[in-house]
């Protein structure tokens, strides 16, 4: 593959990244007995492309995959890497285009299931009339869930601009000013250091936005977020994050902002106040932060991501906080942490039961929470990466409670 960049605004993803995740996945559908692969999700395509153009990328698992193209021509063939790039005009093309570059169509291929709609879905069958389509939702994730250190690099960047923009909330952050208002504030702030503005998710029912701020007691309040903390959003028809409520001094503060730099996402929440923190908020706060230090010398490669999750109710047990950890005692996420990367929430999760092992080159958003009902709520959120001997944060902000 030979990269055709010339002087373009941004930069690409270098063509031996793209070299090498299109051999993984191709190993990863050899093992599994796919002919083909059929990728129409965005972050899948920019993953194994370097492109978000409108486009679909065909991938066989022994010949050289081919992106077809419906718009934009001249900016996807600056973008990526690949060389068998085909224009279409629409997507209908795509099928005899397969079998004039292929000879024929796959008799199985591989579909990300997790994300395609139903209705696209039969669409596909009938594109394809002769090919079995099956789920390759695994085939992606494995390939997806181990970063790179070019990826890494990417992540670390988007700390960096999360560190700056919690840097400004600490210098502006005043009373009476509304949830809402000041996260439009630091949210418009981030937007200069790059911030994408759009959060990615890979489940088509969850919620994202940039920023989720919860003062006083509108962190103490539980709803229908899939989180141990909620607030009360800005109406009945968006019921999550910042609300009207104005901040006031001497009160627990949460904020969590999710930023996004050339891709990748960066996932952090830390605790403010205005003036002096209440007794029973800051020890809750300073719970989180030895939770979450606990759990970084915890994880390594072979531990198992179910002992990471009992490790930390353990450790709030220890610290007689069990019942406010993780939400409501009737309500508690059966999850400590979330794989982060091209998306702001994507597998592997390190949740209650699951055996699946850490390996080196994962990363995730580690979340230590409490929620006192109707009073507050206190918590932490740093992005950690599993190395070869251990693990390390990949945030820059620092671990502590931020009084302004």
């Amino acid at each position: 593959m030979e990269l055709k960049w010339q002087g373009y605004a941004f930069d690409p993803t270098p063509v031996t990244e793209i070299i090498a995740r299109i051999n993984t996945v191709q190993e990863q559908m050899a093992a599994l007995h796919l002919d083909a692969l059929f990728l129409t999700h965005k972050p899948d395509i920019y993953y194994f492309s370097g492109t978000a153009q409108d486009c679909y990328l065909y991938i066989e698992k022994d010949q050289d995959p081919v992106l077809f193209v419906k718009r934009y021509l001249p900016r996807a063939q600056q973008e990526t890497a690949l060389k068998n790039i085909e224009p279409i005009e629409s997507i209908k093309d795509i099928p005899k285009l397969v079998e004039h570059c292929f000879k024929k169509h796959p008799g199985t291929c591989g579909l990300a299931f997790d994300v395609v709609p139903v209705k696209d879905f039969h669409f596909y069958k009938r594109l394809f009339k002769n090919t079995h389509f099956v789920d390759g939702s695994s085939v992606i994730e494995a390939c997806r869930q181990i970063k790179s250190s070019w990826e890494i690099q990417q992540m670390k960047k988007a700390a960096l601009v999360s560190k700056q923009t919690f840097g400004f909330m600490e210098d502006n952050i005043k009373p009476e000013i509304s949830e809402m208002e000041f996260c439009g504030m630091f949210e418009a702030y981030s937007r200069t250091l790059g911030h994408s503005g759009k959060l990615l998710n890979r489940h088509y029912r969850s919620e994202v936005f940039p920023f989720h701020l919860m003062s006083g007691e509108n962190g103490g309040l539980p709803g229908a977020l899939d989180s141990p903390l909620c607030g009360t959003g800005t109406s009945n028809a968006y019921p999550y994050g910042a609300g009207p409520r104005r901040i006031q001094e001497n009160e627990p503060i949460l904020i969590d902002f999710g930023t996004v730099l050339n891709g990748y996402h960066s996932d952090e929440s830390r605790m403010f106040v205005i003036g002096k923190l209440p007794n029973k908020a800051e020890d809750a706060s300073k719970a989180s932060i030895e939770i979450l230090y606990t759990l970084l010398d915890k994880m390594r490669p072979g531990i198992p991501m179910d002992e990471i999750f009992e490790t930390a109710v353990n450790v709030a047990k220890k610290l007689c906080l069990e019942d406010q950890f993780l939400g409501l005692p009737n309500l508690k996420s059966k999850f400590i942490g979330h794989g982060i990367g091209l998306e702001l929430v994507e597998n592997p999760i390190l949740a209650k039961g699951r055996k699946t092992l850490l390996e080196p080159g994962m990363v995730f958003a580690i979340e230590p929470k409490f929620i006192f009902k109707n009073e507050f709520a206190a918590g932490i959120e740093s992005v950690i990466h599993v190395t070869e001997n251990g693990s390390e944060f990949l945030s820059y902000t620092e671990n502590k409670i931020f009084f302004c």
